[in-house]
């Protein structure tokens, strides 16, 4: 088809426009679309290098809300996409302190662009172990502290390492705890959650939890420093769930490395799994007067089967229970100078009087909000349980309650590995 006149004259006269264009907006045009073409790769290659954080940011929701006239916190759920990098962490020896263990987490997670925090505190709590009739095996917890958010954390890292479900308080990730958690910056500092678990089990049920034991005459921290590697405190709870499947397992596994608890404070743990063994994990070296060197301390476990231990009692083989006192032998001078003890006695009260047995698990948590702060001897208006929970460590199922609202089906939750 010819072209008319016109068209050939207008045709003509945009080459010509086009041939009088500046020399710059050429360059300015071609400096643009390289710019563009970069842009699109940095975002290409960051959906690839972070492509598990993104989902892991992407999976943080809240699943209960704050109310301030109960002094509760938020509850979030954040589901782990793929590893975290705590193979990592261990092949680099661990971590001697909370200073390393964050620039650890800060490099492998964000790249070193977003300075990521791990605290702790003095953390309470109680404890015990249990049978139900049909013989599962029960882990029950209280956590209790003040007001805080929580996040319900879920991760299955692959590589021969276990899934599991953990309990992290967000207050020890840096998060405000008079806030909800929201942004996207607060949301990626809460990728450190593997990384600080107050308790927990995995697929293959054992179960851990982490208390307060004030030892030392100034509650000094455990910092022991031989030769071999490094675990914080709850490092170490992520070893745990991440490699052990038997308390046989978490003991060999713990005592091939140096403890260092985090916060210039002590903690405790106990361990139980779904052949019914538990034990109870504690760092000391002398009695309470004179445990004062954190680095002279020595690894002492307490089995469910050493009747001679068990808060010093006998014929406790099936079951254990725990607070914030050392459990060894002799360590104090008297019961009075045993913080916690009066809900140690309550929940061995409750234990005794049916041989260990529970109905089932609403009956271990019925046991749980028996020692509840808010309403247990409690002198400190900060102090509350901020979550109760029950693992079946025989059908790896969890029973999760917030802020002591039990038996409401808005902050009861429950899960299975």
């Amino acid at each position: 088809m010819k072209q008319t006149k016109q068209e050939i004259a207008e045709c003509e006269g945009t080459e010509a426009v086009r041939r009088r264009a500046p020399r710059w907006v050429k360059i300015v045009a071609i400096v643009l679309a390289a710019i563009l073409v970069i842009l699109v790769a940095l975002v290409g290659a960051a959906a690839i290098v972070w492509r598990n954080e993104i989902g892991t940011v992407a999976s943080f929701k809240k699943v209960a809300d704050r109310n301030e006239a109960h002094a509760d916190g938020a509850v979030y759920r954040m589901d782990v996409k793929g590893d975290f990098y705590f193979d990592d962490f261990l092949a680099q020896g661990g971590a001697s302190s909370d200073a390393d263990l964050i620039d650890f987490i800060t490099n492998s997670i964000t790249r070193g662009i977003i300075q990521m925090e791990i605290k702790q505190s003095e953390i309470a709590c109680s404890a015990f172990t249990a049978v139900t009739p049909a013989g599962d095996r029960i882990f029950a917890r209280n956590y209790d502290f003040s007001m805080t958010n929580t996040a319900l954390v879920f991760t299955d890292p692959g590589d021969g390492r276990y899934a599991s479900f953990s309990t992290v308080d967000l207050q020890f990730l840096g998060m405000d705890q008079d806030k909800d958690v929201e942004g996207l910056i607060n949301k990626i500092t809460c990728l450190a959650a593997p990384y600080a678990p107050l308790d927990g089990v995995n697929e293959k049920g054992l179960s851990c939890g982490i208390f307060m034991s004030y030892q030392g005459t100034e509650t000094v921290a455990t910092d022991q420093n031989t030769d071999k590697p490094d675990l914080t405190s709850t490092t170490m709870m992520r070893a745990v769930l991440d490699y052990c499947a038997t308390v046989d397992e978490a003991i060999a596994f713990v005592e091939a490395y140096d403890m260092h608890d985090s916060a210039q404070t002590s903690f405790h743990y106990m361990i139980a799994d779904a052949t019914g063994a538990s034990a109870i994990l504690e760092w000391t070296n002398g009695t309470d007067l004179t445990d004062n060197d954190g680095s002279a301390r020595t690894l002492h476990v307490i089995r469910n089967d050493d009747d001679a231990a068990i808060g010093e009692r006998e014929g406790a083989a099936d079951y254990q229970w725990i607070t914030n006192f050392i459990l060894q032998p002799g360590y104090y001078g008297s019961d009075a100078e045993k913080p916690g003890y009066d809900r140690y006695e309550h929940i061995c009260g409750q234990l005794a009087s049916t041989d260990g047995v529970v109905a089932d698990e609403q009956a271990a948590m019925d046991i749980l909000a028996s020692v509840g702060r808010r309403n247990w001897n409690n002198d400190d208006s900060n102090s509350i349980t901020v979550h109760s929970v029950v693992y079946n460590l025989t059908k790896k199922t969890v029973l999760w309650v917030a802020n002591e609202h039990y038996s409401e089906e808005a902050y009861t939750f429950r899960f299975s590995l």
